[in-house]
């Protein structure tokens, strides 16, 4: 039975290290591809906006030269998705040199390294808008204004399986993807050598997050999947993580309003009818998965807008009464900085912690704080100078807090830090929507190089 076989050693390369022992178990496994997601919109929309990366850069040049290394010893391919972070050009060229740097510093034969870009000129959109089609909003946001878009300081648009494709039609080596949907990078491969939708996207699911599929929990460690015209298997390879019913299923259910449902730009993966069953001690076979395609092709659009600058402070509280009024005390400190600056061009943040400082509202035990409390204050604003006053001014003034029936003068909170300390620009997320396309990859610029050694470097684009 025709058989493909792709490990995957990180779940997002560069935000921690992968881990090096269960990586080389990989690829002694001699598998067809090797593959990683390097992006995430769960860091938030600081990295997007200011196009800077969320990790070391050491960090990801040391998971892609492990890569590049085995890739290119065992000639197979290499894939990589939304690269340092968020996919945007300048990430997309940061690894491109990378790879080249690796490739330069190692000796490494000739090989062909393809990359496509993902990121949009807001007047594309804005076109897009004025032309009577809808950017539909996602999660319950109505669809998207020119005001939310002037609003946007960068977008860039999750590609699915169609551009690495391309390229691996080109005979590329290395593929280097812009902003791209975690599962797409896996299916690609798959669907390259005529393997069916559902599985080859099914593939994707169970591999995008690494060894998350895997138990007991251990992150960066690397799993293999196998996939036939029938089922998918996946194999943790930590010897001591094993890839169970449980664990593939749990994966599965991850991170969506539907557990069952996956979309990527052309369709639905259906994991409904999904059947699991548990083949060996560290493998787990997947059966019964569907693909329903999309009638009409769209692509998520992410994007980032800068709300201004930003200085943080923190305070701690131990005081019984202090805690019990701990809204009070944040109420004067924000009264202070209104009193200061008025009511508009500054934002004032506390995060409670102890309390509800993670789930804030939706905390079931806000009413049973804990017996210490760590404020976390932010403070924004257009310029550098005025947000570090804004949160020097709301961190401070937890001190003074005038509450009733205090006798002391000593106060009730306790600072980390006499000083703010300068953050980096606040940021929102502006767009989250998704837009139709006549074709897969008009928004996703295709190039190719021939890079190595013997070889003098040069540069196709189409």
């Amino acid at each position: 039975m025709k058989s493909l076989k792709i490990i995957c050693p990180n779940g997002h390369l560069g935000f921690a290290p992968l881990k090096r022992d269960s990586f080389l178990l990989g690829v002694a496994e001699k598998p067809d591809y090797i593959a990683a997601d390097s992006g995430s919109d769960d860091i938030g929309p600081v990295p997007l906006g200011s196009d800077t990366c969320a990790s070391p850069k050491a960090w990801q040049r040391q998971d892609l030269e492990e890569m590049l290394l085995a890739a290119r010893k065992l000639g197979v391919p290499m894939l990589i998705g939304s690269a340092g972070d968020t996919g945007s050009n300048s990430r997309v060229d940061m690894y491109v040199e990378m790879i080249r740097d690796i490739a330069r510093q190692h000796g490494l034969g000739s090989f062909r390294i393809g990359w496509f870009y993902s990121e949009l000129d807001k007047e594309l959109v804005r076109a897009k808008i004025r032309s009577g089609s809808v950017i539909e909003g996602l999660d319950a946001r109505e669809a998207l204004t020119e005001a939310e878009l002037d609003g946007t300081t960068r977008i860039v648009a999750m590609a699915g399986v169609h551009p690495f494709r391309a390229l691996l039609e080109q005979d590329c080596d290395v593929i280097i993807g812009g902003r791209s949907s975690d599962s797409a990078i896996f299916a690609a491969c798959a669907l390259h050598h005529g393997f069916p939708e559902a599985q080859s996207y099914y593939l994707g699911k169970v591999l995008e997050c690494a060894s998350f599929c895997a138990e007991p929990y251990g992150a960066k460690e690397t799993v293999l999947g196998e996939i036939t015209d029938e089922w998918v298997e996946v194999t943790a390879m930590h010897p001591g993580q094993r890839c169970t019913i449980a664990s593939v299923a749990g994966h599965a259910m991850y991170e969506r309003s539907n557990p069952f449902h996956e979309y990527v730009a052309g369709g639905l993966l259906d994991m409904t009818d999904c059947h699991y069953e548990q083949v060996s001690e560290k493998t787990t076979r997947v059966t019964g998965m569907k693909f329903i395609p999309a009638e009409q092709l769209r692509v998520k659009l992410e994007g980032s807008g800068r709300i201004g600058e930003r200085f943080v402070g923190m305070a701690g509280i131990r005081d019984p009464y202090t805690i019990a009024n701990v809204d009070a005390v944040i109420d004067w400190a924000k009264a202070q900085v209104h009193e200061q600056f008025g009511p508009d061009g500054w934002e004032l943040h506390f995060n409670v912690f102890g309390r509800d400082g993670i789930m804030g509202a939706l905390e079931p035990m806000r009413d049973r704080p804990a017996h210490e409390l760590l404020v976390v204050v932010q403070g924004v604003a257009p310029t550098r100078e005025m947000a570090e006053e804004v949160a020097m001014i709301g961190t401070r003034q937890l001190f003074y807090a005038r509450l009733p029936d205090v006798k002391g003068t000593a106060g009730g909170v306790s600072f980390v830090f006499d000083e703010v300390l300068p953050a980096s620009p606040a940021h929102k997320w502006t767009v989250n929507h998704t837009m139709a396309i006549d074709q897969p990859l008009e928004l996703f610029p295709l190039h190719t190089a021939e890079i190595g050694a013997k070889v003098p470097e040069t540069t196709h684009a189409r």
